[in-house]
Formats: C-alpha cells, sequence, structure tokens
C-alpha cells in the first residue's frame, strides 16, 4: 500500500500554466466545431485557410487539451489526498463527495453545452479512489496497460466490431437542436442525451481508456514530484521531450491505414507528453518563459469557471437560438471568436484574482467539498 513520503506540496505554478494552456486549447477547437454544431448548410463566411486551420488545430489540439486536463486533475487528487494523508486523515469519502458535487456541475454545464466532460471526470475520478492506495509498481503496470489501447487492441486482433448506430443516431437529434431549436429545447436535449453521447464518443475516439490512463499518470507524476524542480526530473522531462518528438516525427510519414482506430490514439497521447515536456522543460529553463506564461497561470487557476463560461458564451454565439454563427462564420473566423473569448475570459480572471483568491466556482467547489 502507498503511504506518503511525509513532503510538503508547495504550489505548482507551471501546473496552473499547464492547465491555462489546456483551457484555452479547448475553447478554440470548440470553436473550430462551432461547439458541436456539424452543419451541412453552406457557410456564408469562409476562407481558403479554412481547412488548413483545421487540420493545424487538429493535430494541435484535438484530444491533447482535455488529456493534459485529465493528468492535472490526477496531479491535483495527489496533492489534496497527500496532504490530508501527512495530517493523518483519510480523505477517500471527501474525495467522492467532491466528485458528487463535479457531477452536479456537469448537470449544469451540460444543458449549454452537450459536449461537457465534467460528468465524465467526476466518474473517472471514483476510479483514483482504490488506485490510490496501490504501490507505484502496480500503478505503472495499470499505467501501460491501458496506454496501449486494449479497447482498441483487442478489436483489431479479434475482429470484433463496436456498434456505434446510437452514437450516430443522438448526434443527429443533438444536432438538430442545435440548429433550429429554442434555448429550452437545446437544454432539455442535452441533458436528455449528453451524458450518454460523451460516454459513446469516448468509445469511438479512443479516450475512454486513454483519458483514465492520463488521470492515474497525473497521480503518480505527483508521487515522483515530477513537476518541481527537484533532483533529475528535467532531464527526464528533456529526455521524453527528445523521445516523443522523435516518435511524432517518425509516425506523421505513416499511413496506419486498418490499424488507425488503435494507433492514432496512441500517435495523440505521444503529441501529448512532447507538449507537456516542451513546457514542462522551457518553463525551468527560462524566467522569460515564466514571465510570458504567468499569463496563463491566471487563466488556469480559474480553469473550472472558465470551462463552464465556454460553454455559455460559445454556445450562444454558434447555436440557432443565439447568434446562429454555425453557418455564418467558416473556421478561421470562429477560431478569432475562440481568441477573443479567451482574452475576455482571461481579463475577467485578472479583474475577479485582484480581490479573491479563489475562482467563482473554484471557491464554491472548495467550501463544499468541506462543509
Amino acid at each position: 500500500m502507498y503511504k506518503s513520503r511525509l513532503l510538503p506540496n508547495t504550489r505548482i505554478d507551471v501546473a496552473d500554466a499547464l492547465r491555462g494552456i489546456a483551457v484555452a486549447g479547448i475553447i478554440l477547437y470548440h470553436s473550430v466545431e462551432h461547439f458541436n454544431i456539424f452543419t451541412q448548410e453552406t457557410i456564408i463566411h469562409a476562407l481558403p485557410s479554412d481547412e488548413t486551420v483545421a487540420d493545424i488545430l487538429a493535430w494541435l489540439l484535438s484530444g491533447k487539451m482535455y488529456g493534459i486536463f485529465a493528468m492535472l486533475f490526477g496531479l491535483s487528487f495527489f496533492i489534496m489526498n497527500d496532504n490530508q494523508q501527512q495530517k493523518g486523515n483519510c480523505f477517500s469519502g471527501r474525495f467522492a463527495w467532491r466528485m458528487c458535487l463535479l457531477f452536479m456541475f456537469g448537470v449544469i454545464n451540460v444543458a449549454f453545452y452537450d459536449g461537457d466532460i465534467l460528468m465524465l471526470y467526476a466518474c473517472y475520478g471514483l476510479l483514483l479512489i482504490p488506485i490510490s492506495y496501490l504501490p507505484s509498481k502496480a500503478v505503472w503496470c495499470i499505467i501501460g496497460l491501458l496506454a496501449i489501447q486494449p479497447v482498441e487492441l483487442f478489436c483489431l486482433l479479434t475482429g470484433f466490431e463496436i456498434d456505434h448506430t446510437r452514437f450516430y443516431e443522438i448526434s443527429g437529434i443533438i444536432n438538430n437542436a442545435h440548429e433550429h431549436g429554442t434555448f429550452w429545447e437545446n437544454a432539455l436535449t442535452n441533458l436528455r442525451y449528453g451524458f450518454e453521447v460523451n460516454l459513446r464518443f469516448n468509445v469511438f475516439s479512443g479516450r475512454l481508456t486513454q483519458l483514465l490512463c492520463l488521470f492515474i499518470l497525473g497521480m503518480q507524476l505527483g508521487r515522483q514530484r515530477m513537476f518541481y524542480n527537484e533532483g533529475r526530473n528535467l532531464q527526464i522531462w528533456h529526455k521524453i521531450l527528445m523521445v516523443s518528438a522523435a516518435i511524432v516525427i517518425a509516425l506523421s510519414f505513416v499511413n496506419f491505414g486498418e490499424v488507425e482506430s488503435w494507433l492514432k490514439p496512441i500517435y495523440n497521447l505521444i503529441i501529448l507528453l512532447m507538449i507537456v515536456s516542451a513546457i514542462v522543460s522551457a518553463w525551468y529553463a527560462s524566467e522569460g518563459v515564466r514571465r510570458l506564461l504567468h499569463h496563463l497561470c491566471i487563466f488556469g487557476r480559474m480553469s473550472l469557471t472558465n470551462y463552464l463560461l465556454q460553454s455559455i458564451i460559445g454556445c450562444s454565439i454558434f447555436c440557432g437560438y443565439g447568434l446562429a454563427c454555425y453557418y455564418k462564420l467558416g473556421i478561421t473566423y470562429a477560431v478569432m471568436i475562440g481568441v477573443g473569448m479567451v482574452i475576455t475570459q482571461y481579463l475577467f480572471a485578472r479583474f475577479w484574482f485582484a480581490s479573491h483568491q479563489r475562482g467563482p466556482l473554484e471557491g464554491l467547489w472548495r467550501k463544499l467539498t468541506w462543509i
């Protein structure tokens, strides 16, 4: 059984920066996707650059930002759990209650945006409780098993095919509500189908086991204190960066063909590791990088609030009940809208932290956690 090493868990600024990058990246890619509205209508204001912008941001952001968010979720769990262990307290029950609260936040969020991840993260988070008691060797084995995409590998080796008919069916119902429904019709449709469609999408995209892998990886990196500039940590991050970059370059020239459903999620995971290792390495190597990323630390400290805000703002811009930009703006213009959302929410975060220690929902979540 794992026991605390009784080392202080000071605030990790680079983790806040990564969290800010993840949330900003999520907003930008949601804008690329017009907040999950995939219309067949002709786009009024399209540009020749739309397809290129979509391809670049898909390679850089799709799946990676949610993955970084999941990894940092696991890190946060470790810090809270370890702090309580050092005080002689059991955190398991309190964390389970915290996940119930997160699920409730997710219910509110899914009423606006059908792509909510908070409810699924709350369910994944509960699995961290039993895993946190395991020794590190066992945890690394679980991480390795989940990282090889066991579901997709099983399907590839056996020829078994998962039926995604239901996923396509409810996606169509939701999309129709987004385009033509009122706000209340959207909210009710999202509440009815949102959790199911996201679970089915995780199976469809290969994220079902990968997100859990990243939750556990974040917890394990917390145990190893990898986000602190201690010992040989920076050398390890440099090696991860070099190896992952080399693999990404090599796989970029490979046609995945029939093994795409298995290999593509692994490819995305390696890109994620490349991004994280590059940011951590640059953070500790350069004061200039730290000053630049400090702005994203502010954004990341309000990640839950910013995530819900982007759902409310983005859907009011792109859905039919709002400004209906889903058919008015092409991808390039939509990304500009996303950049504007990031800047607006950053300015709100600056304003809020001038007089508050935590973000609005972060403070509420903390108070309810310890009620």
